[in-house]
């Protein structure tokens, strides 16, 4: 399937980014303002158009100032974030780990690489969705336990060699407020989406550090920037995946000294996933939510282009990336506007292995010498077992206590008859 062009109109329909494509496209670009600002000077036509509208040379000027400012800033931009450095990729020989790419924004990542050619490898806890191509890989892994991803990505190493591209792919959230969420799902929310990115960075960076050639691409949210109601802990997580980018870029250059491996980060709005189903689809031209294709397909031009970047979807709400910076009465506003689409959320939850009751080899704390404490639907009924026997013990144990104490009883008035019959025969035999 093709990648769909910068000029076509997006899956999502007439939005928001339409227009600010056309105008980036057009009049931000100097390679047609200029001629129209030259031609309004220096040909008849032009001149008889600029008479009839006295502002327009002006105007034509100020894009022309406009689109060589942008340039000037995207160059200084790609050259900082890429160390001024280029690099080649040989996609018959790279090796793509997607996680979370059994289904949704991953799954249509991994269709469009193996499209490619490229050979790709899944991370997930979930079967795939979708018969896999030869060169789709998919490997069972609990991103929830560190020890499982450990283990999982000796045996990518092993099976099909060391990954050159990561994609932090997999997200989890809960949509609790603070004091419904429990411990355990601060742990998965926070696991998932941001701390296997310090694991599997640890099992697959140090080769792309010896080679001096990889990427890592994370895909945080918007929520990074701005956080909502009943999503404060997604919003958390989001903001760390945030930094480890921020962080694993600068460490790259500065102390690994690997200068071409690159680093891209995706922070996406709503999109239509199981995983968000429910969220509130705002105005529909701003606010719209994105198709998971849509979102994949950055992802891919990104592998594909070979740089460093920050994307930002809908490209439209870019300017959210300084939402830190605007004044407090706006960003308390949008922070409780932003509550109101989580009403009608009902996400898809897909359930770790300790939360449906089973012992995973390796979960727990110390390596899986003490297993994690048995939560959710299963471990509940668990419990509930427990409990009952519990009771019944008691039952048998009050039952027990009761049958010793009549007996105890008896004897007592056993002791006390034959203490009377010796006390009488005493009184007959004095007289």
């Amino acid at each position: 399937m093709p990648l769909r062009s910068d000029w076509a109109i997006s899956r999502e329909g007439f939005t928001f980014d339409t227009i600010l494509s056309l105008i980036k496209h057009t009049a931000l670009d100097p390679r047609k303002s200029l001629p129209l600002y030259l031609a309004s000077l220096y040909t008849a036509r032009g001149r008889q158009i600029a008479l009839t509208n006295p502002g327009l040379a002006r105007w034509l000027l100020r894009a022309v100032y406009a689109g060589i400012a942008l340039r000037v800033k995207n160059f200084l931009d790609e050259g900082v974030s890429n160390n001024w450095v280029s690099d080649t990729y040989n996609w018959n020989k790279e090796i793509v780990v997607v996680t979370g790419g059994s289904d949704g924004i991953g799954m249509k990542a991994v269709t469009l690489l193996a499209e490619r050619g490229i050979k790709v490898v899944v991370l997930d806890i979930q079967a795939p969705k979708y018969t896999a191509p030869p060169n789709v890989h998919y490997f069972h892994c609990d991103l929830a336990n560190p020890n499982a991803i450990r283990a999982t990505c000796a045996e990518v190493k092993t099976a099909v060699g060391n990954p050159t591209i990561l994609i932090n792919n997999a997200g989890f959230a809960r949509g609790k407020s603070i004091l419904e969420t429990t411990d355990n799902d601060l742990r998965l929310t926070f696991q998932i989406n941001s701390m296997c990115h310090y694991q599997l960075a640890r099992a697959f960076l140090p080769d792309m550090v010896a080679k001096n050639h990889g990427m890592v691409i994370t895909v945080a949210s918007l929520a990074a920037y701005v956080t909502a109601p009943h999503l404060v802990d997604y919003a958390a997580s989001k903001a760390a995946a945030l930094a480890f980018h921020e962080g694993l870029q600068a460490e790259i250059a500065t102390v690994f000294g690997a200068l071409k491996i690159r680093t891209v980060v995706v922070c996406q709005g709503y999109t239509k996933t199981a995983l968000f189903e429910g969220f509130n689809k705002g105005d529909g031209f701003v606010e719209y939510p994105l198709d998971p294709e849509t979102v994949a397909e950055a992802i891919v031009k990104a592998v594909l282009k070979g740089r460093s970047d920050h994307i930002c979807l809908p490209r439209g709400n870019s300017f959210i990336s300084g939402f830190a910076g605007w004044p407090v009465f706006l960003q308390g506003r949008i922070r409780k506007d932003t509550g109101k689409k989580m009403r009608a959320w009902k996400g898809r939850q897909v359930l770790q292995p300790s939360e449906l009751g089973k012992l995973v080899k390796g979960e727990g704390e110390l390596g899986g010498e003490k297993a994690e404490e048995v939560s959710g639907t299963a471990g509940g009924k668990a419990k509930e077992v427990v409990g009952s026997v519990k009771v019944m013990a008691k039952g048998l144990e009050e039952s027990a206590f009761e049958e010793v104490q009549a007996v105890n009883d008896a004897a007592k008035r056993m002791e006390e008859s034959a203490f009377e019959e010796v006390q009488n025969s005493g009184d007959v035999t004095a007289t």
